[in-house]
């Protein structure tokens, strides 16, 4: 989840930092690569940084939470993200969450106490809650032996590990489980889809993806253990789950999400755009058809919410575009997951209205919460998404309702709601998977019904 500087900076000139952009992007294009260059360090955005041998450190970064709650304060986490290149997270009615590099923390202290804006540090060092995330994965090889993969779900896994429980899954249960690769990514990945269907010809569709944008870990570890969890114990699951064929793709990004395993742990974007440099990348969650280039959405490539020289200019995007309008699936759900702030959101989100079927979507959204809450999950807050945070043109849900008519779009923002962000440890998968099943178990059972 990101919000756009532009969506509450309308008011307030920005050209100092687009023309600075700019002029930065066409120096590096210029300059030499210098040999023997250092260990990256935390110097910048990390959607403005070029790969790599050496990993990115955060030490010394931290995440300020900030009261959002006056436009004085608004105007100051403008100025904020313009003058000391801090990135904005996570948003909501009441406050906003601040990325803040380490070379620019005294003086954005500074700043803030000039301005009178008061804030907290959620994280203190975001390189250590990085270490910290993710338990060694050793122990996989296990259960490997005891159970065909490697996934474990209570670690985050790379792709490969992903791609091979899928496979696992395809050969295990025959009649159940197949797999399919609708494309390739930037740098050639699969996008692999999992189908699960006991083959009913009256069977309604449901798409679940997760991993569209790369440093939310919790998203594919969700949507696989969802997944896992319906065909492991498929013959004791209720009539409206199996009566659905679902279509999974765990990793929308791949590129991404092995760039943020490998490289850069906070990295965004696919890996595409101008593909080099320090302004690589593609936000494919802004490079969707419907509404594709309106509010925020960036045409800057060093933007983290770079929409894409054009609507699915991204083969991640085009793939599943092309899949789900040539397939003769029933679509009726389309639930994406994203993290982070506990949110169940439904269409608009190019802008601050809503589709004529709203309190339908609010209320299955609503029954969707409560179920999650009683089956002792955490509570989400359920709204469009364009006015419950903040407008997104090209997002997958809405062009999901408006380009192909499926009525239950929702996104689904998973936890936390702040104190580790995108860096959620690995600890909270299971929790978070067990209450995401509630939020699927619901929408299927609305779905069966159509």
């Amino acid at each position: 989840m990101l919000m756009s500087m532009e969506s509450f900076q309308r008011s307030m000139p920005h050209s100092y930092f687009t023309r600075l952009a700019s002029v930065s992007f066409l120096l590096l294009l210029l300059l030499p690569s210098a040999p023997g260059s250092p260990t990256a360090t935390e110097t910048g955005s990390s959607e403005t940084r070029a790969t790599t041998a050496q990993p990115v450190k955060y030490d010394g970064a931290q995440l300020w939470r900030i009261a959002y709650d006056d436009q004085p304060k608004k105007n100051a986490v403008a100025e904020l993200q313009d003058r000391f290149d801090a990135s904005m997270w996570n948003y909501n009615a009441s406050s906003v969450d601040i990325f803040v590099r380490r070379q620019q923390i005294k003086r954005a202290e500074c700043f803030l106490r000039a301005a009178n804006v008061p804030y907290e540090v959620v994280i203190e060092d975001m390189q250590r809650a990085i270490d910290t995330e993710n338990p060694s994965l050793e122990e996989t090889e296990l259960w490997e032996n005891r159970n065909g993969h490697r996934m474990t779900w209570t670690a985050y896994h790379r792709l490969s590990d992903i791609y091979d429980w899928m496979d696992y899954l395809a050969q295990t249960y025959p009649d159940l489980c197949s797999t399919k690769a609708i494309g390739k990514s930037v740098q050639g990945r699969e996008l692999k889809v999992l189908r699960i269907s006991n083959g009913g010809s009256a069977n309604r569709a449901i798409w679940l993806d997760g991993g569209i944008h790369a440093r939310e870990w919790i998203s594919p570890a969700t949507v696989t253990y969802i997944a896992n969890d319906l065909v492991e114990d498929w013959d004791n699951q209720p009539d409206h789950l199996r009566s659905i064929d679902w279509y999974v793709l765990p990793v929308h990004n791949p590129d991404g999400y092995e760039h943020s395993h490998q490289y850069d742990r906070l990295w965004r974007k696919n890996r595409g755009g101008l593909q080099y440099g320090p302004c690589a990348g593609v936000d494919l969650n802004r490079n969707y058809g419907y509404k594709w280039g309106g509010q925020g959405t960036s045409k800057q490539p060093c933007s983290e919410i770079f929409a894409g020289s054009g609507p699915f200019s991204e083969p991640e995007t085009k793939a599943v575009s092309e899949f789900m309008q040539s397939s003769a699936a029933d679509w009726k759900g389309f639930l994406t997951f994203h993290s982070y702030g506990q949110y169940i959101l439904y269409p608009w989100g190019y802008d601050r209205v809503v589709p004529p079927d709203h309190a339908d979507l609010k209320r299955v959204g609503d029954a969707a919460a409560e179920q999650m809450v009683a089956s002792g999950g955490l509570r989400y807050t359920v709204g469009p998404s364009g006015s419950t945070l903040y407008p997104a043109a090209g997002g997958s849900d809405d062009w999901a309702r408006g380009a192909l008519n499926i009525k239950y779009a929702y996104t689904v923002e998973l936890r936390d709601t702040g104190r580790y962000g995108f860096v959620l440890p690995a600890n909270q998968i299971k929790p978070t998977g067990d209450e995401a099943f509630q939020f699927v178990d619901i929408i299927a059972q609305e779905v069966a019904k159509l």
